[in-house]
């Protein structure tokens, strides 16, 4: 099992690393070129930087998630396409995308993405807080143990 982050732009970067050290699990970081960085990350961190362009992070993504992996992103574009490829993915707010909820979720972003097209003022993101990051820890923590205890 591999946590895979969408990482541009993501603010649970951290606190996945932290988790996934906590359970001795590799993370596969995948990010656009102009995010690198030059922190220092401990070893069982892996970033796969792509080329600048639009969904170049996601097309990587699709190519690498496995079946066991947890991804988290916030793209339900992302998660639509490997819905069926990674056991988990999780949104940085703690909900998990489901086969259940995706069309729903597709449909909002197709009609936000008309609103904008047709210059009407959608709402963004709320912003990310700090009851956002405890619930995100305690699935992705569930959802590791769950795992775990599948495979023994």
């Amino acid at each position: 099992m591999r946590i895979v982050i969408d990482g541009d732009g993501s603010p649970v970067k951290d606190t996945a690393i932290a988790i996934a050290q906590s359970y001795q699990l590799p993370v596969v970081i995948v990010t656009s070129i102009d995010h690198y960085s030059t922190k220092e990350y401990p070893d069982f961190v892996e970033f796969v930087y792509v080329d600048r362009g639009f969904d170049s992070a996601d097309y990587k993504i699709v190519s690498l998630i496995q079946p066991t992996d947890i991804l988290i992103t916030q793209d339900y574009g992302l998660a639509s396409l490997t819905l069926t490829k990674a056991a988990h993915i999780l949104h940085q707010t703690g909900w998990e995308y489901s086969i259940h909820t995706m069309d729903n979720l597709l449909e909002q972003r197709y009609i936000s993405g008309k609103m904008r097209q047709a210059k009407q003022r959608t709402k963004g993101p709320k912003a990310y807080t700090e009851e956002d990051r405890e619930q995100f820890k305690q699935k992705l923590t569930q959802l590791i143990e769950t795992e775990n205890r599948k495979t023994l």
